[in-house]
């Protein structure tokens, strides 16, 4: 194991730790501050294409921007893993559940008969991540998986996180993409 992937996987571990400290009252009202906070910004309000993600256990929940996205006439779509070429595609949801399955790694992503977009024609995608740095890079769970659906945006691409999530540095392996921006509760950074 490099150097980069053991500092990783401390970070990992030392992030992870403080959100196990957060309660589901304050992650509930951190979420609304920072959905509040993003539907102020201008790339919001001008993106007609807009990736979200169904949050997992520690991430910043999302999800309601996904009716925010619908009343606003934009299309909302969410990553789905095809097994077959073993990378993310974006899949169109609407506001109905039945578009909706859970996915190889125990995260609701759309239905494989839901229309696609092309990842290069997405206007913005909120990215999860386990911790995030000042300079846009991403920690993720570590299998590479948003990396490589990153690398092929050509939209604005935003970190989305807890404040507690944000860390001094991150180390960069040469498969890293950064974002562009990143969102927590309190703040908006364009980078």
């Amino acid at each position: 194991m490099n150097l980069n992937r053991e500092a990783k996987a401390a970070l990992r571990s030392e992030v992870r730790g403080r959100l196990k400290d957060l309660g589901a009252a304050q992650r509930a009202a951190a979420s609304r501050r920072a959905q509040g906070l993003l539907k102020q910004q201008a790339i919001w309000k001008k993106a007609q294409t807009i990736l979200l993600y169904a949050p997992a256990g520690e991430e910043l929940d999302v999800w309601p921007l996904l009716k925010e996205a619908a009343t606003a006439g934009k299309r909302a779509f969410l990553p789905r893993f095809d097994p077959d070429s073993g990378v993310y595609v974006a899949g169109e949801i609407g506001e109905a559940r039945e578009h909706l399955r859970t996915g190889q790694f125990g995260v609701l992503e759309p239905t494989a008969d839901r229309s696609q977009i092309p990842l290069n024609r997405l206007d913005l995608v909120l990215a999860p991540g386990v911790a995030f740095d000042l300079h846009g890079r991403r920690l993720g769970r570590g299998k590479g998986y948003y990396d490589r659906l990153l690398a092929a945006v050509r939209g604005k691409t935003c970190g989305v996180a807890f404040d507690e999530q944000i860390v001094a540095e991150i180390p960069l392996e040469p498969h890293d993409m950064l974002v562009n921006c990143l969102l927590t509760p309190t703040r908006w950074i364009e980078l």
